[in-house]
């Protein structure tokens, strides 16, 4: 029975998690905007008590791996990797939209539908991709500008139930009876449990040292318009 600590930073959601042989025991989040860098390491503190471990009791450290925001995958992931070198633990890398799929799946367990994660990516674009009622993906992940033309082929076909933060500014966009909306909150660690577990069984581990988040799009840094005098 592994017991697995969890990381989800990809959105503003910051999350923390405990599973143990693939169920959820413990989990802390909070969803504001700029809080990974000051609160994720008191959010595993105290799933940690909340779960009675010592870290020493870990099995391995799961990250959500993306994509999603630059700064916190990297908070993220620099911090699961501190982890497992300090603790000498193998790191798991779960895909964000997966997990995501996951979570609203093991939710809805009689949903027949497809589901369709999306990330806010600024403007009208989001990170995406499409999944089926198995989970299994129809659609890779990728960087999608919504239109009103967007799944169209896929929701003449079946009911489409999009969720995250980058559903909500696509609601009044994409029309379509077969569209659904869900304002629940998917980016949590605790999501993680039953895929962490899978990958730890399969011992799908990533080189702690070379493991770079997936980011989807380059960072572009931008400079201010204004010129300061």
């Amino acid at each position: 029975m592994p017991t697995i600590l969890q990381i989800e930073t990809a959105t503003q959601a910051c999350s923390a998690a405990i599973s143990r042989d693939g169920l959820t025991i413990a989990v802390k989040e909070l969803i504001a905007q700029n809080i990974h860098a000051g609160s994720l390491t008191l959010f595993i503190d105290e799933v940690m008590k909340a779960a009675g471990l010592d870290y020493r009791q870990l099995d391995a450290i799961a990250v959500s791996k993306g994509p999603g925001s630059y700064t916190g995958l990297r908070i993220g992931v620099s911090t699961a990797k501190g982890l497992c070198f300090a603790l000498d633990k193998p790191l798991l890398a779960v895909d964000t939209l997966k997990m995501m799929a996951d979570g609203f799946l093991q939710l809805n367990p009689s949903y027949d539908g497809y589901v369709c994660p999306m990330i806010d990516a600024r403007r009208l674009e989001v990170f995406t991709a499409l999944f089926d009622a198995s989970g299994d993906i129809l659609l890779p992940v990728t960087a999608k500008i919504i239109d009103a033309d967007s799944y169209a082929e896929q929701l003449q076909a079946a009911a489409i139930t999009f969720i995250g933060d980058g559903a909500a500014k696509c609601e009044g966009i994409i029309d379509s009876p077969n569209a659904n909306f869900s304002g629940t909150n998917f980016n949590s660690a605790s999501n993680m449990s039953r895929i962490a577990q899978e990958l730890f069984q399969a011992r799908q581990f990533e080189d702690v040292a070379y493991f770079e988040p997936f980011y989807l799009k380059d960072f572009v840094l931008t400079t201010p318009k204004k010129k300061i005098l």
